[in-house]
């Protein structure tokens, strides 16, 4: 018999990027409940963040905002990054996948530091500290 080994439905036949997406979605609409200025903020997944390049990849433009222009200095390797809206481009907040992933044992730490993750991000984009964003932030 062929075809696959699981319907679409069953969480067997989402992907592990799938599966990260849903962590972030997750993590920026609960905090959407409370920060109702976070609708128009664009949350993204990216499988590593690039150094320098200011491309679309990293978040930049053609005019080299990206990269290593926001904060990341090539050494230590970040795991978000929060990019100011840009023209006609709204806020941006970058979730980076794999430094993530390496970073968690299982599914329950992935899912805890993803949220932590997009809690600092979401208290650079406010200019608050990550705690006053969301009181539960290092107490999971």
């Amino acid at each position: 018999m062929r075809g696959p080994i699981a319907p679409p439905q069953v969480p067997l036949s989402v992907s592990r990027a799938d599966s990260f997406v849903d962590l972030v979605q997750d993590s920026a609409e609960r905090l959407e409940r409370r920060w109702p200025q976070l609708s128009g903020v664009d949350f993204t997944v990216l499988e590593v963040p690039t150094p320098g390049l200011g491309g679309p990849e990293s978040g930049g433009g053609p005019d080299g905002h990206g990269g290593a222009a926001d904060g990341w200095d090539g050494e230590s390797v970040p795991l978000g990054r929060f990019i100011a809206a840009r023209g006609d481009a709204p806020d941006r907040i970058v979730i980076y996948r794999r430094p993530v992933e390496i970073r968690a044992k299982n599914r329950d730490e992935r899912a805890l530091l993803v949220h932590e993750v997009v809690v600092e991000q979401v208290a650079e984009l406010l200019g608050l500290a990550p705690e006053s964003v969301d009181p539960r932030y290092g107490q999971e």
